[in-house]
């Protein structure tokens, strides 16, 4: 009978409201989700705060990448097996094969090509215990198959929707779910890499279904970042600007072919002006305006030493991200308030976040290199 008059009572109401919060707080201190102060702190005098590198040495590493026979894809394989790694590549056209194992034809012996399309679940699974197969091990994923819709948001169709979010988001959970768990179980430490675009951080109007799912993949990412952050494997992003690649043509591997692709989105309005600037600057230049897919591969490869969490290339961008980051700051509301058990409980299915301890490290990086 107490316990009833208890919960009825506003006594017992308050009392249960209290014990309530205490359980809360008591378990979330305990799992450190309810933390104040420096996320990391410099391990000498003198230095910048440090993070595991469990790809420090990559040389005999093992490293499977999707869509590796071109583009970003390619440069990363080549960077890879520069540095001495072992690399599986997949394929969906020949063509590209062909030409990219003329690039790699150096290193022939450490090059294994699989042709799957990272949306086929069981294709990935098989391509996993092939990888294993053929070197022995897998250390580095590279979800870098990848492919463009361009467009407006308001003019997409379902099948614009279904098949970018199939290969630029589903195709990373896929490389994910069959790769990871085979890193784990070796126990030599690993890193996963997945690419991404500056449309994964900047919303690009004209490529609204492209930029929703490559924000997907850099909050993948993050996620899996301050999910593996007490483990051996580093998580890495990579979020390019231009690069020379062929996602242009992407859509001969749509569902029904390259003619399943609208010719003309009427909801992409190009600015004459702009497009004048850029003739005259496409006249002006040497080669294509893009980054050499090479060098891409060499700041992945980097990353991956570095355990760095996010890759840029677009140094003139910087003031629309921090454009945004101010946007989202400025509005957080004022007029809002935050019980102790709403915040606690808010915290707990946060959990950790890497953002902190990712900014303190490169801000001292960047400034120790000024």
């Amino acid at each position: 009978m107490s316990r009833n008059r208890d919960r009825l009572t506003p006594d017992g109401q308050a009392r249960r409201g209290f014990l309530g919060s205490a359980a809360w707080a008591t378990a979330a201190t305990a799992a450190g989700w309810v933390a104040s102060g420096p996320a990391v702190a410099a391990t000498d005098a003198g230095t910048c705060p440090a993070v595991p590198t469990p790809m420090r040495e990559v040389a005999g590493k093992v490293a499977f990448i999707t869509g590796g026979d071109s583009g970003i894809g390619l440069g990363i394989a080549r960077a890879f097996t520069d540095a001495g790694m072992k690399v599986v590549i997949t394929y969906r056209t020949r063509a590209h094969l062909d030409e990219a194992m003329k690039l790699l034809q150096g290193a022939a012996d450490r090059v294994h090509a699989i042709s799957v399309d990272v949306t086929d679940r069981p294709g990935m699974e098989k391509a996993a215990a092939e990888t294993v197969a053929v070197f022995g091990k897998v250390h580095v994923l590279v979800n870098n198959a990848g492919v463009g819709v361009i467009g407006g948001l308001s003019h997409a169709t379902y099948e614009d929707w279904d098949w970018a979010m199939s290969v630029n988001a589903g195709g990373v959970f896929n490389g994910v779910r069959a790769f990871l768990p085979r890193i784990q179980a070796q126990g030599e430490g690993g890193q996963v890499v997945s690419v991404s675009s500056l449309a994964g951080l900047l919303g690009h109007a004209p490529a609204g279904v492209y930029t929703a799912s490559k924000f997907a993949v850099v909050g993948m990412m993050e996620a899996l970042r301050a999910e593996l952050a007490d483990t051996n494997i580093g998580v890495t992003v990579f979020c390019p600007g231009l690069v020379n690649t062929n996602i242009g043509t992407s859509a001969r591997n749509r569902p029904g072919g390259a003619a399943a692709a609208p010719r003309l989105d009427p909801g992409v309005k190009l600015d004459p002006a702009m497009m004048a600037q850029m003739q005259k600057a496409m006249s002006e230049s040497k080669g294509p305006p893009g980054m050499d897919p090479l060098e891409a591969g060499q700041r992945v490869l980097r990353a991956v030493r570095h355990n760095d969490l996010y890759v840029l290339t677009t140094p003139e961008f910087e003031p629309e991200f921090a454009a945004r980051g101010e946007a989202i700051l400025a509005s957080v509301p004022t007029d809002v308030s935050v019980s102790p058990s709403r915040e606690i409980m808010g915290r707990m299915i946060l959990g950790k976040t890497p953002y902190a301890a990712e900014r303190d490290r490169r801000r001292c990086e960047r400034a120790r290199k000024a």
